[in-house]
């Protein structure tokens, strides 16, 4: 599913118009960003939980050449299932 197929999705669901809903995903979407961003997270009960998480760096290989390199370290966006979410996948 892609973001334009979601938004029709939230709408038909919703009774509401794509315009409403696209606004609404666009202000979920900054908040998550902005709130991660702050080291903050956003935790929803039963879905899951949108945190940051830190790699360290390490040294990896170049594939095409075998060649040894340095990766830096870095910050990257983790999502995290809730179990009432895993539990209704598994299903």
């Amino acid at each position: 599913m892609n973001r334009a197929e979601l938004i029709e999705a939230m709408a038909s669901e919703t009774n509401t118009t794509k315009t409403a809903c696209e606004e609404w995903l666009n202000a979920f979407i900054s908040t998550v960003e902005k709130n991660i961003k702050k080291n903050d997270g956003v935790r929803l009960v039963g879905f899951g939980t949108f945190t940051v998480s830190k790699r360290k760096s390490r040294m990896g290989r170049n594939p095409q050449t075998g060649e040894t390199i340095k990766i830096p370290a870095r910050t990257v966006p983790v999502f995290r299932p809730g179990n009432q979410l895993k539990a209704r996948v598994s299903k």
